[in-house]
């Protein structure tokens, strides 16, 4: 039994947003600090668009942007970062594993869908040539590992190079 109202936890749920995350925020002022600059929620700039169309003509891009929207964007390199919440995106942390007991169900289908659908953007990306990499909210707690992996996975900022 649920300790709240139906309309609360209504209310609760509506709060939760999919862009500029806490999680989001703090990847986002790492790669700024190290001198990294991106794009955000997986739009890219028109001539990268057109280019993609052109490579990928039976690709939908809907609205400009990348399939799954990415968080960051890094059109130069053609590489996208994923920032996840455990439970949402199902995470093999406690976090991600734990279900709720109230209206199980929903939620186990619900957070599948969403585990596939992010299995189904991936694959999009990979075939349109990108590279991806998806960061975990609970691994956000080391910002020296978080940067590391950014880093390896980046290469240096384009004006290092």
């Amino acid at each position: 039994m649920d300790s709240m109202s139906k309309q609360a936890r209504s209310q609760l749920m509506g709060k939760i947003r999919g862009k500029d995350t806490k999680p989001e925020l703090f990847v986002r002022k790492l790669l700024h600090a190290a001198g990294y600059r991106y794009r955000l929620h997986g739009r890219i700039p028109r001539g990268t668009l057109e280019k993609l169309k052109r490579e990928n003509p039976e690709t939908l891009l809907r609205g400009g942007r990348l399939p799954g929207a990415p968080d960051i964007v890094f059109p130069a390199r053609r590489h996208a970062v994923f920032i996840n919440g455990c439970f949402w995106h199902l995470h093999d942390c406690p976090a991600g594993q734990h279900a709720p007991a109230t209206n199980a169900q929903f939620w186990a289908d619900k957070r599948n869908r969403t585990h596939e659908r992010d299995q189904q953007n991936a694959a999009a990306l990979h075939a349109l040539g990108w590279e991806t990499i998806v960061l975990w909210e609970c691994e956000l707690r080391d910002p020296e590992s978080t940067l590391e992996a950014l880093a390896d996975f980046l290469g240096p900022p384009l004006w290092i190079e």
